[in-house]
């Protein structure tokens, strides 16, 4: 009889376990299947009303340029993408890495307002309206970043905002392997 009340201690314990094991991990932190694959085949057009000549939409062979890119996953509805801007922007200006990017089930209207407010750090962005390109990458939520080699292939995801130091310690350095390989 004594054996059988502690049955619900041990399932208790068990699953206290469980969870503390959880938490230990970075939900920064999200792996993706994609990581060293060609990036999906995909064809967006660019939002509407960027200026002539800033933009062309986005679609797979532009990722396959010879040079590492980074591809920023936004929307204007997202308050993460709002925080990680000006570091997209220093990097636009630093002309260290070319800045691609998807927006994320938006409103053409609220992105171009978006992008008009801060900026446009993109040398290139293609509208994936349905998402239907987001989930073929794996996106979880935005903003995600994804940096990807020359041959188009995905080296690096990095989700939630980037901030500078995120810039400096994780994906550069990647930027920077990748370059030498």
């Amino acid at each position: 009889m004594r054996r059988l009340s502690m049955i619900p201690l041990a399932l208790f314990g068990g699953l206290a376990l469980l969870l503390y094991v959880g938490l230990q991990g970075n939900p920064q932190e999200i792996p993706s299947a994609l990581i060293g694959k060609p990036a999906p085949d995909f064809a967006l057009s660019a939002v509407p009303g960027l200026r002539a000549g800033e933009d062309g939409g986005l679609s797979n062979p532009d990722l396959m340029t010879g040079e590492v890119i980074v591809l920023n996953v936004w929307a204007s509805w997202c308050g993460p993408c709002r925080v990680e801007h000006p570091v997209l922007m220093k990097l636009a200006r630093a002309g260290s890495v070319p800045v691609y990017g998807l927006n994320y089930k938006d409103k053409s209207e609220d992105a171009l307002g978006f992008l008009t407010e801060l900026g446009n750090p993109y040398t290139k962005t293609g509208a994936d309206v349905t998402g239907r390109v987001g989930i073929d990458f794996g996106v979880y939520g935005v903003p995600e970043t994804f940096v990807i080699n020359g041959k188009g292939e995905i080296i690096l995801k990095h989700v939630g905002p980037m901030r500078p130091s995120d810039w400096v310690n994780k994906i550069e350095p990647v930027i920077k392997a990748a370059r030498a390989q």
